[in-house]
C-alpha cells in the first residue's frame, strides 16, 4: 500500500523487543542480534560509569567562572531536570526494552522522522562527548606523570591542531593530541571483546573512581574555607554571566555528564529482564551520582577560591596539593582519574555504538553498523568505525567547543523522551505491559522535565545553537536522502 508523505514520517515501529517483533513481522534474512549477558549491578555501574567523572573532573573548569561559589545550584538544577526525566526514562524502558534509547522510545511513540532526528541528537551527544572526555584525560595523565615521575609528555604531542577561543578558531599545523587516540583505541579493543567483558571492567573502575571522589572530599574539607561561597552569585555584569544567568549557564554546561542515564537505555537489548532492571538501573544511577555530584562540588568550592577555576588543567589535582602542600595526594587524584575518564569515555562509546545498531536494524543507516560478531555477539565493525572518528576528533580539537554542543543534543533527546509517555500510555491503554509509571499521571512530570530542559537551554551560547541547527539540517538531508527510502518499515509495505 502506498502511504503519503505524512504516514510515512509518522509511522511507527512496535513497541515490543526486537526478536519478538522479528518474529511477528516474519523479516526474512534477519541478522543475529545482542545477547543478554548485563545483570542490575553491573547495568547501574554502566550509568554510573558515564556520569560520574566528566562533570566533576572537568567541567568544574568551564562552569564555576560563569556561576561562581553558586555551581553548587548549577549541580542541583541539572540533577533535578535529570531525575525529572530519568522518571520518564524508567517509564519508557519497561514499555520498550531495545537498544537504542530515546531514539527507540520516539520511533514507538512519535514517528520515524522525529526518531531520526532523536538519533542525531543521539550521535553528536555521544560521539563528542566521547572525545571530550578523551581530550580531558589527556590532563590528568600529564599530572599523574607529572607527579610519579618528573615527566611531561611533549606539548605538541599533546595539543590539538585547531583550538578555540571566545573569537575564532586557530589552525597549528603539526600538533596532535597523542593520549586521547591511545584512550580511545584502548577502549576500541575492550568493546569488540564483548559487552560482558566491557562491562564487568567498567563496573571495577566505577567502584576505583567513587573511592578516589570520597578520597577526594576527605582531604578537601580539611581545608574548607567558609569565605570561598562569597559572593555566591557572580557578580560580573560584563561576562552576561552574573546572579541566575550564570547558574543556568553553566546548569547547561555540565547537564551533558547526565548523559549516563540514556546510556542504561541504550542497552536494553543486552540486559536481562529489561522491564525490571532497567528503570531501576536509571533511578539507582542517578541517586549515587547527585549524591557524589553534590560532596565534591561542595569541597571543591570551600577548598578553593572561584577565580581560581578558570583554565585549570586537572582541577581536583591541583586543589589538593594545594590543600596538603603535597604531591602524592594529587598523584592518587589523578591516577584515580586516569581509571574513571576511561570508564567514561569507554561507556560512552559503546552507548554510541549500541544506537548506530539500533538505527541499522531500523533500515535508517546502511548495514554495515548492525553486523554482529558470531563469536563475540559485540558489533566489531560499528565499534571500530566509531572508534575512528572519535579518536580523530579528539587528537585534532580542543574541548572548549564541545561540552555545550553535547549538552544540546542531551538536552534535546531528554524533551523527546518525555514528550513520548502520554504518547505511549494513550497508545498501550490496557495492553500495556506491567511495570513502573511515572507519578501523578502521564502529563505533570513528563511537562516539567520539557518545561526544566528549555530553561537550561536557553542559556547556551547563540555558536551552541548555530552549530545544532546546521546538524540538524544534515539530518533532515540525510533522512529524506537515504532513510525514509531503506526504511525496514517502507519495506515491509
Amino acid at each position: 500500500m502506498n502511504q503519503t508523505l505524512g504516514q510515512k514520517l509518522l509511522r511507527t515501529k512496535s513497541a515490543a523487543p526486537h526478536h519478538e517483533e522479528t518474529a511477528s513481522v516474519g523479516v526474512a534474512g534477519a541478522l543475529p542480534g545482542l545477547h543478554r549477558s548485563l545483570g542490575l549491578f553491573p547495568l547501574t555501574m554502566i550509568g554510573v560509569g558515564a556520569t560520574i567523572g566528566t562533570g566533576i573532573f572537568f567541567t568544574m573548569v568551564e562552569a564555576v567562572p560563569k556561576a561562581g561559589p553558586a555551581v553548587i545550584l548549577s549541580f542541583l538544577l541539572a540533577a533535578l531536570t535529570a531525575g525529572l526525566t530519568a522518571l520518564c526514562y524508567a517509564e519508557l524502558a519497561g514499555r520498550v526494552p531495545a537498544s537504542g534509547s530515546s531514539y527507540s522510545f520516539a520511533y514507538a511513540t512519535v514517528g520515524e522522522f522525529a526518531a531520526f532526528i532523536v538519533a542525531a541528537c543521539l550521535l553528536l551527544e555521544y560521539g563528542l562527548a566521547a572525545s571530550a572526555t578523551s581530550i580531558g584525560w589527556s590532563d590528568y595523565l600529564n599530572n599523574f606523570l607529572l607527579n610519579a615521575f618528573n615527566w611531561q609528555i611533549p606539548e605538541q604531542l599533546r595539543s590539538p591542531m585547531f583550538v578555540s577561543d571566545h573569537h575564532a578558531v586557530t589552525f597549528h599545523p603539526g600538533n596532535i593530541n597523542l593520549p586521547p587516540i591511545i584512550l580511545v583505541i584502548l577502549c576500541g579493543f575492550l568493546l569488540v571483546r564483548g559487552a560482558k567483558e566491557s562491562a564487568t571492567t567498567n563496573a571495577i573502575m566505577v567502584i576505583i573512581k567513587l573511592a578516589i571522589l570520597v578520597f577526594f572530599a576527605a582531604i578537601a574539607f580539611t581545608g574548607f574555607d567558609a569565605n570561598n561561597f562569597q559572593p555566591f552569585f557572580n557578580t560580573n555584569e560584563a561576562s552576561g554571566y552574573a546572579g541566575m544567568a550564570g547558574v543556568t549557564a553553566a546548569a547547561g554546561t555540565v547537564f551533558f555528564s547526565f548523559i549516563g542515564l540514556d546510556t542504561i537505555a541504550t542497552a536494553g537489548e543486552e540486559v536481562k529482564d529489561p522491564r525490571r532492571n532497567v528503570p531501576i538501573g536509571i533511578l539507582a544511577a542517578l541517586i549515587i551520582v547527585t549524591v557524589f555530584y553534590m560532596l565534591v562540588a561542595v569541597a571543591a568550592m570551600g577548598a578553593q577560591p572561584a577565580h581560581m577555576f578558570e583554565g585549570q588543567q586537572a582541577g581536583l589535582s591541583v586543589i589538593l596539593q594545594n590543600v596538603t602542600g603535597q604531591a602524592w595526594p594529587a598523584l592518587v587524584l589523578s591516577a584515580g582519574a586516569v581509571v574513571s575518564v576511561f570508564s567514561v569515555t569507554l561507556v560512552t562509546i559503546y552507548g554510541q555504538t549500541r544506537i548506530l545498531y539500533a538505527i541499522s536494524r531500523d533500515g535508517l543507516i546502511p548495514q554495515v553498523f548492525q553486523k554482529v560478531s558470531a563469536r563475540t555477539k559485540a558489533p566489531v565493525k560499528n565499534t571500530m568505525i566509531v572508534c575512528v572518528v572519535v579518536g580523530l576528533v579528539a587528537g585534532s580539537v580542543d574541548s572548549t567547543f564541545l561540552w555545550d554542543m553535547v549538552s544540546m543534543g542531551t538536552l534535546t533527546a531528554f524533551m523527546v523522551v518525555s514528550i513520548a509517555v502520554p504518547v505511549i500510555r494513550k497508545r498501550q491503554g490496557a495492553d500495556a505491559p506491567p511495570g513502573f509509571r511515572v507519578p501523578f499521571g502521564p502529563y505533570l512530570i513528563p511537562g516539567l522535565s520539557v518545561l526544566a530542559c528549555l530553561y537550561i537551554m536557553k542559556d547556551l551560547s547563540p555558536a551552541t545553537f548555530r552549530v545544532f541547527f546546521i546538524w540538524m539540517a544534515v539530518a533532515v538531508v540525510a533522512y529524506f536522502g537515504y532513510g525514509m527510502r531503506n526504511s525496514r518499515l517502507n519495506k515491509a509495505k
